[in-house]
């Protein structure tokens, strides 16, 4: 007689889609500093080129970059007391704490802080109408990231990084994290991939093929090389996206190729 115990089932999560949206699709790294948020915001944009209709949410609760890159400081206004009305600009519909909250104000908060307010967010902010929204997804594998795994319905992530090793170490933690999860990754990205001279040539400053390389030991899809530019860091400071008020420039096209790939894969 066999009396061991039989190891539980896994426990199965209920996960609630956005309401008023099509599609959600993450953007992460699990590192910081690599750009992801200007990636994000870009990319956005280049889906809305493409003919999207976009919403986009700031995830990151303890460094938001939204109103900082689509120039965008005013609060909220509330449905009834209890719903919340995205902001617009640029005819996309924005979220982020850091509309909430002064801009030099510290969140100190502890995890349930955070898991409560990502549940705000997804659950009571009127999104209406949009094809898709994207998320800016803070560094690290914590309480975000598991929130949205494990609530949300999520149709996507895309990973960004920069091609150094250093930064890949932790991008691998967050592969591994959306597959343990049940999370579809689309593609990576390689975001300041190299920058080109006055003499045309192309510097890899930060080294070379480590994104492409990453992709291909876990089986995803690589979806491009993104340049550092001066006119991209610019876009960003001025808080408007290159891709919105520059569609034909050399950097928006890259944007514009790999928007196309992720439309193709949802729609």
């Amino acid at each position: 007689m066999n009396i061991m115990s039989k190891k539980p089932p896994p426990k199965q999560f209920v996960k609630t889609p956005i309401s008023g949206t099509k599609y959600t699709l993450l953007i992460s790294s699990a590192k910081g500093g690599v750009g992801k948020s200007t990636v994000a915001v870009n990319l956005a944009f280049a889906l809305q080129k493409l003919g999207l209709k976009i919403g986009i949410l700031d995830a990151d609760v303890y460094g938001p970059s939204l109103p900082k890159l689509i120039n965008l400081n005013e609060k909220p206004k509330t449905e009834d007391g209890n719903k919340i009305i995205p902001i617009e600009k640029y005819n996309a519909q924005c979220m982020s704490m850091g509309f909430l909250v002064d801009e030099q104000t510290p969140m100190i908060w502890r995890g349930p802080m955070v898991i409560s307010a990502i549940k705000t967010m997804t659950q009571k902010v009127l999104w209406k109408d949009r094809d898709v929204i994207i998320i800016d997804m803070p560094p690290g594998t914590g309480d975000t990231q598991l929130t949205f795994a494990q609530e949300v319905k999520v149709d996507g992530a895309i990973i960004v990084s920069t091609p150094q090793d250093l930064a890949l170490l932790d991008v691998k933690r967050g592969i591994q994290m959306f597959e343990k999860t049940g999370v579809k990754i689309l593609g990576l990205i390689d975001n300041m991939s190299f920058f080109k001279g006055d003499d045309g040539k192309e510097y890899k400053i930060f080294g070379e093929g480590g994104v492409v390389k990453t992709a291909k030991e876990f089986n995803k899809e690589f979806l491009g090389h993104l340049p550092l530019n001066q006119d991209l860091r610019n876009s960003a400071d001025i808080g408007d996206p290159l891709t919105h008020s520059q569609p034909d420039h050399e950097v928006s096209k890259i944007f514009k190729n790999i928007a196309e790939k992720i439309k193709q894969a949802f729609l």
